[in-house]
């Protein structure tokens, strides 16, 4: 797979997690925020919870074991370190979740996925 097409899959499933986070009731902050330490998919807020999610797709189930891992989660917990204050009010309770997501199947939510 080409970089373009792994870039749309990759926006495709950044659409459907949120969809399935808001249907759950989340609110959807912010998409793809970029920092200097690595990016952030999701930024998603239910009452007092933040969270900062982590989104894989993957073309088969099987795959979706080996799409994250403890470096992965690392950049993403340094991006949320140098981005929490724009989301965070007093009294939220911060949180990185992962989604995984493959074809054919209901996505995969990890929360609490990276607990330092």
């Amino acid at each position: 797979m080409n970089r373009r097409e792994a870039e749309r899959r990759g926006r495709r499933g950044e659409r459907s997690a949120a969809l399935w986070l808001r249907l759950h009731g989340y609110r959807v902050l912010a998409r793809r925020v970029k920092t200097p330490r690595g990016e952030i998919d999701l930024v998603v807020r239910r009452g007092r919870t933040v969270v900062f999610a982590e989104v894989k797709w993957r073309r088969t189930a099987v795959e979706l074991d080996e799409a994250i891992d403890p470096w992965r989660l690392r950049r993403v917990a340094a991006a949320v370190e140098a981005t929490a204050h724009r989301f965070l009010r007093a009294g939220d309770l911060p949180r990185i979740d992962v989604l995984l997501l493959a074809p054919g199947r209901w996505p995969r939510h990890i929360v609490n996925a990276w607990q330092p």
